[in-house]
């Protein structure tokens, strides 16, 4: 499927789904380019066609985060869930993400939601928490490689030659972080 095939079967859900989180057609407009965009540079690497519509939503979350986090208003994380069509028995990373970052010790958990979900700066962080900035440092490094060895432990990702993850999701009953 081509990026103009995806654009013609899901533009109005997707723009539905921004406008609604949002709340500005303007800013909507911008978040929908930004996500197609998105969309256009990695739809060659969705192996599962039936998993397109799912994966749209995600970029489209993720997109509205950054937009939010880059302009540093106040968001409420929760409020990204998609409200159609839920689908139960389905193992996701959404679903995954959630209960890592819940399982996270409170030490690492704390200083990696204020860096990367609400975008503060290491120092504004290590002095909220009343930490040093090497402390702070470290403490989001070993967040993120938990969070990365999570994915491996439930979801069946591998760490590539570069540290990224790769692969994709595999339906794993016997998942201890989201089952």
């Amino acid at each position: 499927m081509t990026t103009k095939e995806v654009w013609k079967f899901y533009a109005e859900d997707i723009r539905r789904f921004i406008l609604s989180k949002a709340k500005d057609p303007v800013i909507t407009e911008d978040i929908l380019q930004e996500t197609f965009i998105k969309v256009h540079t990695k739809l060659h690497t969705l192996k599962d066609k039936d998993k397109l519509k799912p994966w749209l939503f995600s970029v489209a979350r993720y997109t509205l985060l950054d937009y939010f986090k880059i302009n540093k208003q106040e968001f409420v994380v929760e409020d990204l869930e998609v409200e159609s069509e839920p689908e139960p028995n389905l193992h996701s990373e959404q679903d995954c993400l959630r209960g890592i970052i819940k399982s996270l010790p409170k030490k690492y958990r704390d200083p990696l939601f204020l860096s990367d979900i609400k975008g503060m700066k290491h120092q504004d962080v290590a002095n909220q928490l009343q930490l040093s900035l090497p402390t702070v440092k470290s403490q989001i490094q070993r967040a993120r490689k938990k969070i990365a060895q999570g994915f491996m432990d439930c979801c069946g990702f591998k760490m590539n030659d570069e540290g990224h993850l790769v692969g994709e999701i595999q339906d794993k009953a016997d998942c201890k972080v989201c089952h």
